[in-house]
Order: structure tokens, then sequence, then C-alpha cells
């Protein structure tokens, strides 16, 4: 088969499409032969040599990937081959095939397309493992998304209008807010020229953000923890800006608020699949309804993932882009 490989760290010209060897799906695996795959943040660093794949998993770049069933391992049911699926992965999504915990398997939501779909694992799952699982947002509350025009903030915006929570938004520039305000965000504050801590003051007569799911890391910490509300919940997702802050914790004291920093990439494989099983309880029924949909940027044919990273890493688009093999 074919697959991204990353021989030597460095730019998007790092990204080659080469011939390798077809993967084997293990006990409880599946073979997906992939449709589409999703470019992530992730995959930015993992090709500048800072974040390898967990053990056991593909070196291959790709959190992500719509496809059909091409074999069962031993041991899988539930399943056929032939099934359309997306799926979330430790590694491996930018290739023509991919092994799978059967555990990590979506079916396509109805009324979404093949290719469409890949662009939902990642986002889906780390939205509501964080927004929801870990922080409890809840309806009436309001939430705070750094970055809200990324794959992920787009999600985000639309999770948490659907459960019934006010959503705040920080993104770069008028044409991005506007795009965020058409899924639903409530307060825009274009990080660039205004101080979100004031913004979301005024907008919510001094209480906070109950929740915040933040991507920059150790820059908006201290800014992080003077917004929230009392018995707020932070959410750290990503380092951005930054991996070492301050915290003061006679502020997070005082509000009776909490921290929290996860990954989902090198998580046991109980754990991705309770958080898969739970995105399949609670938010496909949503996307089946057209309450929440996968917002695409642009599709590239996967030998060009090398363009599809400088498009990301531009900081251009709104959403997600996919690759299509």
């Amino acid at each position: 088969m074919h697959a991204i490989t990353i021989e030597q760290p460095g730019g998007p010209e790092a990204l080659v499409w080469a011939d390798v060897p077809d993967p084997v799906p293990g006990e409880g695996e599946v073979l997906v032969e992939v449709a589409a795959s999703a470019v992530n943040r992730a995959d930015v660093l993992q090709r500048q040599g800072f974040y390898d794949p967990p053990p056991g998993a593909s070196r291959y770049p790709g959190l992500e990937c719509s496809g059909r069933i091409a074999a069962l391992g031993a041991g899988v049911s539930g399943w056929s081959v032939g099934d359309e699926v997306c799926a979330l992965l430790a590694g491996g999504g930018y290739a023509e095939r991919v092994a799978v915990p059967a555990g990590q398997l979506l079916p396509v939501p109805e009324g979404v397309d093949l290719v469409t779909a890949a662009a939902l694992p990642e986002v889906v799952t780390t939205v509501w493992s964080n927004v929801f699982m870990v922080a409890g947002l809840r309806p009436g509350e309001t939430l705070l998304v750094h970055g809200g025009s990324s794959g992920i903030g787009t999600m985000a915006i639309q999770l948490g209008k659907a459960v019934g929570a006010r959503v705040a938004v920080t993104a770069g520039g008028p044409e991005k807010l506007a795009r965020c305000a058409e899924l639903g965000a409530d307060i825009l504050v274009d990080y660039r020229e205004q101080d979100f801590v004031e913004v979301l003051r005024e907008a919510t007569g001094g209480a906070g953000a109950d929740v915040i799911l933040d991507i920059m890391g150790a820059k908006y910490l201290a800014r992080n923890v003077d917004a929230l509300a009392v018995n707020g919940r932070l959410a750290v997702i990503g380092l951005q800006g930054g991996v070492k802050g301050e915290l003061n914790l006679g502020a997070l004291l005082a509000k009776r608020a909490a921290v929290t920093a996860t990954s989902l990439r090198a998580r046991p494989l109980e754990e991705k699949a309770a958080i898969v099983a739970a995105v399949r309880e609670h938010v496909w029924p949503l996307v089946a309804a057209g309450r929440v949909r996968a917002v695409v940027h642009g599709v590239f044919p996967m030998a060009e993932a090398a363009e599809a990273h400088r498009v990301l890493e531009s900081s251009a688009h709104v959403g997600k882009l996919l690759l299509t093999v």
C-alpha cells in the first residue's frame, strides 16, 4: 500500500507518499480501507519530530479516518466486511489501509458522506471527553472556547449549544468570528484586539465562564483562571502557547475551581473505547438530526498532504482539512 512517511523530521516537504508494507489486523482489530483522513495539529508536531506515536502505534501520521472494513481480526464481533466506518486512531490515518482496535470504530452517521465522516472522530471525542465527561458542562452554563474557528472549536461551539449552554469564543479577526457566530457562538472575542477576560466579564455580568476549553496552555493559564466563574473548570488540551506557566493557587481556591489537562492519543484502549461509546450514544444522534455537523475547510489528495499542512500552519482555515485516497 501507500502511506505518508516521515524519514526525517522537518517542514511539510518531509511528508512523502511512499510504498510501505500492508498492515495486518491483530486480535480485536479491523483493517480499514481508508477513504479519507484529516489533518490535526498533532500531525504537524509529529512531522516536526516533537510528538512520537505511542508504543505499538503506526509510525505514520493521522489520528482519524473514514473508510470501509476490509478484514476482521480474531475476536471481533458486531462489525462486518464492507461496513462504512470512521475511526479514532493512535496513528496511521495517512495511508491507504490502517488497522484499528474495534472499540475505536464508529459507524458513519446517517446523512454524512464517507469522506466528510473523516472530519468527526478526533474532534468529537476530544470535545465530548473534555467538555462533558471531565468538565461536566451543563445546560445554562457558559462555555469559553479558545480557537473557535479550528476543527475542535467549531465542534465545541455546536455541542455546547446543543446541550443548552451559552458559548463564548476567541478567534483571530472578524471573518473567523462571523463563522463562529453562524455556528451559534453567543460571545465573540477577537483575541488580536480584545482581552477575553474583560469581554467575558462584561457579557456575563461579572460571573465568568463555567467551563473553558483551552488549546494555548501556559500563555493563557493565568488569564483563564481570571476568566473562570466560581466552581469553574478549565480543561487544557493543547500547548500552542507553551508548557510552563505560573498558577495562582489562591485565585483557584477562592473560586473553588479546577484545572485539568488531558491528551487522547496515548490513553489505554479501554478508555478510548469508553469515550467512543459515549460519543456514539450522545453525539451521533445530534449529527444524524443535523444539529451538529462537520465543518470542512478543504479537501486534498493524500499525496498532497504537505500542502494541507501548509494551510493548517497558516491558520487561514475554518474547520477541518481532509486528505482523500
